[in-house]
């Protein structure tokens, strides 16, 4: 076992970022059984989980003459505009069913604000409107966090940015994460992470 003040985080092992999904990450159920594995390893486990309003504002079908993959401006900055997906109690925004769910001690939903989108397990995407994640780690005593998820170049890459802000020792799993890899966004967010200091591991 990993020591107590170690948490993993697995972030949006959903149906819909899976291959058939709404929004499908290339393989992005290959890494379940290495999540699974994981799990066994560590003493806070969290899961985050998509969970959007049908009517959320990040979803293209909500801006008239937009399509996904588009960005349109909000008031907390640029927003990619996505195929509707993740929405709230649809099989899409379940966890992928192979996923041990079972061994979650929280799940943390986020993206339920329909007026801003939520990629970071730990703020809004306004980087100000806690979730309450970091409280909880807190709470639990947790000084380092191990990423893995869906996907690599967005929801894990915020996380793991505002981890380090907040104070976190930060890894990030490869080989258990995919990407969408959006315009070369997977490249941009690596360069990113390492200028963070984040260990990037395999």
């Amino acid at each position: 076992m990993r020591p107590a003040n170690e948490a993993l985080i697995v972030i949006d092992v959903q149906n819909d970022f899976c291959p058939g999904g709404a929004l499908a990450v290339p393989d992005g159920d290959a890494i379940l059984p290495r999540v699974n594995a994981l799990l066994e390893e560590f003493h806070v486990k969290v899961f985050t989980q998509d969970w959007h309003p049908a009517n959320h504002s990040s979803f293209a079908s909500q801006h008239e003459g937009k399509a996904p993959f588009e960005v349109v401006d909000m008031p907390y900055g640029g927003q990619i505009l996505w195929p509707d997906h993740c929405i709230q109690g649809t099989p899409g925004a379940a966890f992928h069913p192979d996923l041990n769910t079972d061994a979650a001690d929280l799940i943390l939903r986020k993206g339920f604000r329909p007026g801003i989108d939520s990629y970071s397990a730990f703020f809004e995407n306004d980087h100000e409107t806690p979730t309450g994640l970091d409280g909880y780690l807190d709470v639990r005593g947790v000084t380092s966090i191990t990423l893995v998820g869906l996907a690599t170049d967005f929801c894990v890459q915020y996380s793991a940015l505002d981890a380090v802000k907040l104070g976190y020792n930060v890894t990030v799993l490869e080989g258990a994460c995919r990407a969408i890899d959006l315009d070369g966004s997977l490249e941009d967010a690596r360069d990113g992470m390492l200028d963070a200091g984040i260990v990037l591991d395999a």
